[in-house]
Formats: C-alpha cells, structure tokens, sequence
C-alpha cells in the first residue's frame, strides 16, 4: 500500500468540504475520482499534496505518516500534482517551466547550469515520447497538449511515487487526450500511484483500474472499473 488517507476532514469556514474521507491508493493503479461540483475530488488531492493543512485523520506514504509535512517535504518523500490550470509560467521558456523551484546551479558563484537543465530535459520529454519544437520557446506558445505534456514531465522529472492528477484533459482538444492518457499509461507502467481526478467518463474507462465517486465530500462508491458501468457511475453522481 504506498498511499493512504484516513478520516480526512477539511472545512473551509462553516462548510465541511471532506466528511470522513478514508481510501488506500496501490503502487501500480490509476484511480479515479469522480463527482459533482463541491463533492471535495480537487479538495481531497489538495489536502494529500499539501497546500490544504490536514485538520483531521492521517495522509500515509507507505509507513510514514506525512500529515504534518510541508509541501517540500511531501514533494521529497515523493508525491508530486498537475493542477487543473498547469501553474505553468507561459511567458517563460519550457527548460525554465521544468526546473521551476528546483533549478540546477553551479555554487558557490548561483550561476544556472543550463546545458545540464537542457539535456535533462531532453531526456525527460524523450522518455515520455514528447517532441516540443525549440526548448527555448515560451510555454505560451506550445499547443494545451503540449502544455499539458510540459506539466506531467515536471512533476515525473524527480521520479515521484504518487502523481496527483486534477483534471488533466478538460482543455484539451480531441486530439491531444490520447496523448495525455498514454502519459498516464506510462506512469501505471513505472509503477506509480496515479490518482485522477476529471469528469470525463470516457477518460476513466481507458486509463483507470478504479473508480470512486464523492459525494457531499464523502465517498459514496469505491469500484474497480471491471465491476461497475458508465452508466451507473452517472446513476452514482447525479442521484
């Protein structure tokens, strides 16, 4: 078991976001989580990643439990998240996007190691079988699935064990899906615990082992996709 959450709760003024949340997250599976708006998936994906403070239960990477750990911490012991708006700096070069807070520098003179970013960078994009024209382009100027590619190789670059995804295809065109999911394919793969969040069923039904829908933040159905149905994850959600 490398991912485990228990009794989360988080409430954001008189507002309870997570009720109880509990689930494990398996080396090796791609999860995902499903539910209306406010059914506390992006919430739960924050409060394990760490920009929400765990205010009840327990977040545990394997035997340590990492509920009080700072982001930096939780990113050391080997969780990593692509949030649904990238947090890509789209005026800034892809290399730069990539190192990002954890740039290479020569010391003790600050000066950034530039060719050993870019050959880095390089081989990450090549081993997830990302082509991006010029490593020097602004980010802004590369299509969303590039974009999108740009945001997964970044948070794959330190070998994580845990990958947070929080709507990863919602903006992308038809196209540029496949591409993102068989990044997540790769990612199962390596053995990594994928956790999706997203509202594509058909996203789900491809990439995913499992599938649990939130409801009124708690959790409503825990499923392997081989046991359940489109049409009663929708029945699931709406009623």
């Amino acid at each position: 078991m490398a991912l485990e959450v228990r009794d989360l709760r988080k409430r954001f003024g008189a507002v309870e976001v997570l009720r109880g949340v509990s689930a494990s997250f398996d080396d090796g599976t791609v999860t995902a989580i499903l539910g209306d708006n406010g059914a506390g998936k992006s919430t739960l994906l924050k409060t394990i990643y760490g920009i929400y403070p765990v205010e009840n239960g327990t977040v545990r990477l394997g035997d340590l439990d990492i509920s009080n750990l700072a982001i930096r911490e939780r990113r050391r012991q080997g969780i990593e998240m692509v949030f649904q708006d990238l947090a890509l700096t789209r005026q800034q070069s892809v290399v730069a996007n990539l190192f990002m807070g954890r740039e290479e520098v020569c010391r003790p003179f600050g000066v950034l190691r530039k060719k050993k970013m870019r050959a880095v960078a390089l081989q990450a994009l090549g081993k997830l079988g990302i082509t991006i024209p010029s490593l020097e382009r602004p980010v802004a100027s590369l299509s969303g699935g590039q974009q999108q590619a740009i945001a997964i190789a970044r948070a794959l670059l330190d070998d994580p064990k845990v990958l947070l995804l929080d709507e990863p295809t919602a903006a992308l065109a038809a196209g540029e899906v496949s591409k993102t999911l068989a990044l997540i394919r790769s990612a199962r793969q390596e053995g990594k615990v994928v956790v999706l969040v997203t509202h594509r069923l058909n996203d789900v039904f491809e990439v995913a082992d499992r599938v649990i829908v939130m409801k009124h933040g708690s959790i409503f159905s825990d499923r392997a996709v081989t046991e359940t149905s489109p049409a009663q994850v929708i029945s699931e959600i709406v009623s």
